[in-house]
């Protein structure tokens, strides 16, 4: 256990753990659903506060996960599992007696997944070039590499990753795979990290120069994003008025769309006294908890924690 009170038997620190079940507030006779289970870190520490009426979903995308979540919790009656994305979670907890008492994201790889070298997501590990959070579906970032063209492979280094050589990095991959192909993470990142100008002022941290493109690749290949959108989308629907959600995000482009998206449902928008009065602003969702960050003592133990932000909103009765 660690000093949260996080089980970590299984090697994983779950990130913000103590904030995270503040924020969903549980009750023992409450429906929970994790859209991200990973290995089962906030999800075990929301079972632990249900009662013997209490219901759990999980779901996940990764068949690993899925495959701990069975492992973990596959006798326990309270609990609920589904392999998929929280994109179809309406669809899924509706099945299971909707509405929702709370909903949790946490967002992008899981640190299994980058630990793993055959999972492809890693540019420290070599591995297979594969990205896909479900190895068995989609297109794998060897096979997008192999038929992107310049100006799309440069459009998302750029967009996803916001990495300021991603014309240069594009043109030197496109002109590489004319001559073998990228199979390999290894392959990748140093051909990246030779058209990446390395300048580390002291006391700065040395990133790796193929940070911004594997994180860019990554979420174009699972289509992040675009999820993350239609997962928050979703999560309101089928939470019941009181009910909360919860979502870690882990960079500035999964955050501003989680902020924004609670913002537009909590706040009025700006009046404008050149356009038409518009309808009255009648708010969705209330802020709980607005950009927690991981305390010193979390960063000791889990330095992976130190980009995470957490977001909290509780669903509002919308009057008749």
């Amino acid at each position: 256990m660690t000093a949260g009170g996080a089980d970590v038997s299984s090697g994983h620190l779950p990130v913000l753990y103590a904030q995270v079940l503040d924020g969903l507030h549980v009750r023992p006779d409450g429906r929970y659903l994790d859209g991200t289970f990973g290995r089962g870190g906030h999800a075990g520490g929301v079972l632990a506060q249900l009662g013997p009426d209490g219901r759990l979903l999980v779901m996940d995308k990764d068949p690993e996960a899925i495959a701990v979540a069975q492992t973990r919790f596959g006798d326990d009656p309270r609990v609920a599992i589904h392999r998929g994305s929280f994109v179809e979670l309406d669809r899924w907890s509706a099945a299971t007696e909707a509405p929702l008492d709370g909903v949790l994201f946490d967002l992008g790889v899981s640190s299994p997944q980058l630990d793993v070298a055959e999972r492809g997501f890693s540019f420290g590990k070599d591995g297979p070039l594969d990205m896909r959070m479900d190895p068995d579906t989609g297109e794998s970032a060897a096979d997008w590499i192999a038929r992107a063209d310049e100006a799309a492979i440069a459009d998302v280094l750029w967009t996803y990753g916001e990495e300021r050589m991603s014309r240069r990095i594009a043109r030197a991959i496109v002109a590489r795979r004319s001559e073998s192909p990228f199979l390999r993470t290894a392959d990748l990142a140093a051909v990246i990290a030779a058209n990446v100008p390395r300048k580390v002022k002291p006391g700065q941290k040395d990133t790796h120069p193929a940070t911004r493109s594997f994180q860019a690749i990554r979420i174009h290949i699972n289509r992040e994003l675009a999820d993350l959108q239609a997962g928050l989308d979703a999560a309101l629907d089928a939470l019941r008025p009181g009910g909360r959600l919860a979502v870690i995000s882990f960079h500035s482009l999964e955050d501003r769309i989680v902020k924004r998206f609670i913002a537009g449902h909590a706040k009025a928008p700006a009046g404008n006294r050149r356009l038409p009065e518009a309808a009255p602003f009648v708010p969705r969702l209330r802020i709980v908890a607005d950009a927690a960050k991981a305390d010193a003592a979390e960063l000791r133990d889990n330095p992976r924690a130190r980009s995470a932000v957490l977001r909290v909103a509780e669903k509002v009765q919308v009057a008749a």
